[in-house]
């Protein structure tokens, strides 16, 4: 019989409960089930610790994912001996849920946890040890998630739109200096638009920002738009959903490992997995290669 050690959000709301219990219900039916609510780092550390080789199990977003990633490095588990997770998409964007094709049922995607097999997976760290499970993105999408914050609250999915549109009209570009691998891709004398650094492939409940990413073959996705004018904006404004900004000649992707952005004569904020980061004039980030694995679909292997 499986064990699983089942991890959900203890602020829940009740429809989020309702949705809980029947994913427990499938989870029961081919194994034991303990199940944990947490608040903090701290609690999600601890239960990891307490698992004693139970298939772990999380409920919820791109934050939770990434506060579970933040729990294994925290634990001693990053990328050495990683643990089998189950993710069930409860939140509002579940972007990296998108990547690989997971159910937007709770229950449906705990039937995947059970018939699945599961499948490395990568995370970014930076210089601060701060985890990125799905995206950190710098210029119009850190701008866009800003502006997005109150209205997603009210709104669902629908602010992440009100926020792309916001940003995407305002935003004039920053000099920013990008090193990838040792390669200079961008020197800082021009203004740049937009950097991302994925390991899935899509922001804001579904925008494709990187649509070429692999989250386990142990490199991120570099994705830089030097789109400063109003009509390439308006362009890249109208590809980028469907992924297909990345054919425009003024936008770089790239396979990488490593990535160092540096502010010409100014700090830069960013947006990682949701959060705001407080503005610093460099920041690194390089791929731990399977932290962890996730049951997927077979057909995203």
């Amino acid at each position: 019989m499986r064990r699983f050690l089942f991890i959900a959000n203890s602020s829940a709301g009740t429809s989020d409960r309702e949705r809980t219990d029947a994913a427990l219900g499938v989870l029961r039916e081919h194994g034991d089930v303990d199940v944990v609510t947490t608040d903090t780092i701290q609690e999600l550390t601890e239960a990891i610790a307490r698992s004693d080789g139970r298939e772990i199990v999380v409920a919820g977003g791109d934050g939770s994912l990434n506060a579970f990633v933040t729990a294994l490095c925290r634990a001693g588990h990053l990328g050495e001996d990683p643990p089998t997770v189950g993710l069930l998409p409860m939140g509002t964007g579940n972007d990296f849920a998108r990547t690989v094709e997971l159910p937007t049922d709770p229950a449906e995607a705990a039937r995947v946890v059970i018939d699945s097999p599961a499948r490395p997976i990568d995370v970014l760290i930076d210089d601060e040890d701060r985890i990125v499970a799905n995206a950190v993105h710098i210029g119009v999408g850190e701008e866009a998630g800003r502006i997005a914050a109150p209205w997603k609250e009210r709104f669902g999915p629908i602010g992440y739109v009100i926020g792309g549109f916001a940003a995407g009209f305002g935003q004039t570009g920053r000099r920013l200096r990008v090193v990838a691998d040792g390669q200079v891709v961008a020197d800082g004398r021009h203004h740049i638009l937009q950097v991302a650094v994925t390991i899935g492939q899509s922001v804001g409940g579904g925008t494709r920002i990187a649509p070429d990413a692999e989250p386990g073959d142990g490199r991120a996705e570099l994705v830089i738009s030097r789109t400063i004018s109003p009509r390439r904006r308006l362009l890249y404004a109208a590809t980028v959903n469907r992924g297909r900004h990345t054919r425009l000649d003024d936008v770089v992707s790239m396979r990488v490992q490593t990535v160092t952005v540096t502010g010409v004569n100014h700090a830069f904020g960013a947006n990682s997995d949701g959060e705001e980061l407080e503005p610093r004039r460099e920041r690194t980030w390089r791929v731990v290669p399977a932290a962890y694995r996730l049951h997927a679909p077979v057909s995203t292997a």
